[in-house]
């Protein structure tokens, strides 16, 4: 059903981008951008890692990757916004191939976010890795039209909303800019709270972190 949807946005591809030091994802389609409010906000559909509070389930606690990576998804593919238990099924479904298939389905690097997620379990090749080196580079990529999808160290973003001290390996979903506060709008699925949830654009990029597949492998 998924590509189905796609091939109805053929215009529309799918970047994900390696930030020198740092690192990202990114997806292009249409933005929501107001001169005048100076503002861009794309209208994704949320969803926390853990859609239910079933932040007991192993596979939830540690589905960030696979949660920005639904929405993402389905925010190109005009795909309409599931109810709770839809997405904390389809959460689990990709959780629980990625186990079957590769062993693994807890921390995932960008570049098995890209093969094994995008390319393997949604069949969409439209993915590359690319290099930035500033919060100015995330910004020139929204006012493209494209999402960000970042790797942080969730504790270094500071947000009130996790229990603490928060996690160390996060995946976060940029959706928009707000240029007068210089803040980056996101999808947080660490929380129940985070939708639209607004980070300092410093504070957002210092926290970026590469890190590798497994269970909480060193940065």
């Amino acid at each position: 059903m998924l590509m189905e949807a796609g091939q109805h946005n053929k215009k529309k591809i799918l970047f994900i981008f390696f930030i020198t030091i740092t690192a990202g994802i990114f997806i292009s389609a249409a933005f929501t951008y107001s001169i005048e409010l100076k503002i861009i906000d794309n209208k994704v559909s949320f969803t926390s890692q853990s859609p239910l509070a079933e932040w007991d389930d192993p596979r939830q606690q540690d589905a960030c990757e696979e949660a920005v990576s639904l929405m993402a998804f389905s925010w190109l593919f005009e795909i309409p916004n599931y109810s709770a238990k839809i997405w904390r099924d389809k959460l689990l479904a990709l959780s629980d191939y990625e186990q079957e298939k590769y062993g693994e389905n807890r921390d995932a690097s960008l570049e098995d976010i890209k093969n094994r997620i995008f390319e393997d379990y949604f069949d969409y090749s439209g993915v590359k890795i690319k290099s930035i080196s500033s919060s100015d580079d995330i910004v020139k990529e929204l006012e493209a039209g494209r999402l960000v999808l970042i790797p942080a160290n969730g504790q270094a973003l500071k947000n009130p909303n996790f229990k603490a001290p928060g996690p160390e390996r996060h995946m976060v979903l940029i959706k928009g800019y707000d240029y007068e506060n210089d803040e980056f709008i996101t999808n947080d699925p660490g929380t129940r709270k985070g939708a639209n949830y607004c980070y300092p654009a410093d504070v957002l990029f210092d926290a970026i972190r590469p890190y590798k597949t497994g269970y909480h492998e060193p940065f």
